[in-house]
């Protein structure tokens, strides 16, 4: 669930929760609005903990060098020759 579509849920379950006086017989139209906006805080949540698990293998990713370009390049010595 991305961003977006988490807050659309909380807005969504709170305009069912507080701002309309609809009765249906057999469905609770408050709890159905309690519902989705506890949906949304959770995939709220969720998003922002997954975004945070990504951001940190793309930092992880950049600051550290392919194994090719951290080994050191051996140098010897060659005496001159006369």
């Amino acid at each position: 669930m991305t961003i977006a579509a988490a807050i659309f849920l909380i807005a969504v379950g709170a305009i069912l929760r507080y701002a309309t006086n609809v009765h249906v017989e057999g469905v609770s139209i408050d709890t159905v609005g309690l519902i989705l906006m506890i949906a949304g805080v959770v995939g709220l949540v969720l998003s922002f903990f997954q975004e945070a698990i990504w951001s940190d293998r793309v930092r992880r990713r950049e600051a550290v060098a392919p194994p090719e370009e951290r080994v050191p390049v051996e140098r010897r010595e060659v005496p001159p020759r006369y």
